[in-house]
């Protein structure tokens, strides 16, 4: 039974989607096979995805509307971004921000993270791992799907090259305190600055970001590093 099986078969959940904007589903149809990545059952240099392998890649899990991806992406053009997300609107608004900008350092694996990360990334071979406001899945009885579990920490600790960065962001404080006991009880990781992390200059604020400061909720970030 694979690892990050938790129990018997558990994948990346995804709330039921809402329907494509016309612009997003032109989108997805135009550039998916230019930019969209099928996810392959063996392991694959991820650099090799990129026009120019030679650049670090840093995994997006999850990327929602692919806001931030795309401002990043822009931002540091020496760095190759691979974003994973389930709900297919926002493939479809990535794709399109993708093409708007003239990125050439995104691709898109539209597909279940934790497969992709089980099967075809191999280990040491990403620069770093993005998780911007996972779903917290606030019921105890659905604590089990979160993305931030022992097995699956475990599992993305592995992938990271040495010296790699894992950084995590969301609105919820009890999901935010037990990612940090399941990161610090992960071999190989390092929590950067002691307990949570100031906010990167880097990172633009989401609309989940947003979101979440109307409600008056904190924003809690945690950056971990691969150590060893």
């Amino acid at each position: 039974m694979s690892e990050y099986r938790d129990r018997d078969h558990i994948k990346s959940y995804v709330r039921r989607a809402t329907r494509m904007s016309e612009h997003q589903r032109r989108s997805y149809e135009r550039l998916s096979g230019r930019y969209c990545i099928r996810r392959k059952d063996t392991p694959i240099e991820p650099g090799s995805l990129f026009a120019h392998e030679e650049r670090p890649v840093v995994l997006e899990i999850g990327f929602g509307m692919g806001h931030a991806t795309a401002e990043i992406a822009a931002a540091t053009p020496g760095v190759n971004y691979l974003g994973i997300e389930v709900y297919k609107p926002g493939v479809g608004k990535l794709l399109s921000r993708i093409e708007d900008a003239g990125l050439d350092n995104v691709r898109i694996i539209h597909d279940d993270a934790i497969l992709v990360l089980e099967q075809m990334i191999p280990d040491e071979s990403i620069a770093g791992i993005h998780l911007f406001f996972p779903d917290p899945w606030p019921k105890k009885r659905h604590h089990k799907r979160r993305i931030v579990r022992p097995a699956l920490t475990r599992l993305m600790a592995r992938r990271l090259e040495p010296n790699g960065y894992l950084y995590m962001v969301t609105d919820w404080q009890e999901y935010a305190r037990a990612a940090m006991d399941v990161l610090d009880g992960t071999e190989g990781l390092r929590n950067r600055y002691g307990g949570f992390a100031p906010p990167q200059p880097w990172r633009p604020r989401t609309a989940f970001e947003r979101k979440g400061l109307r409600a008056d909720r904190p924003i809690l970030e945690l950056y971990y590093v691969r150590s060893g």
